[in-house]
């Protein structure tokens, strides 16, 4: 398993969280580690990428993301990863951008 990857059930217990009890203080943004979009990528059969939002344990937001085939189905399944390993901004931000300042 990769070191970017999490479990189906865990991805299942955190878009469930995010979705019975979001977050009241969304994020701006996710740090995506640049490995794990190019590990993703480089799957057979991946044509594009799916996101999904998620909560964890510690109430930290999560971006969970999937490979997305050429009929647009998630390739989630024994031989597919689901991805996280993001870092929630704020924490993680680029203070200078001007997609994070008012």
């Amino acid at each position: 398993m990769s070191n970017f990857t999490i479990s189906l059930e865990q991805a299942i217990i955190w878009a469930r969280s995010w979705r019975n009890n979001p977050p009241k203080a969304l994020a701006k943004g996710h740090l995506i580690p640049g490995a794990a979009l190019k590990e993703l990528l480089a799957t057979e059969n991946v044509v594009n990428v799916r996101a999904y939002m998620g909560v964890d344990e510690t109430n930290t937001q999560k971006l969970m993301f999937v490979g997305v085939d050429s009929a647009g189905h998630d390739m989630i399944g024994e031989n597919n990863s689901i991805y996280d390993h993001t870092e929630p901004c704020p924490k993680i931000c680029d203070p200078s951008s001007p997609l994070f300042t008012p």
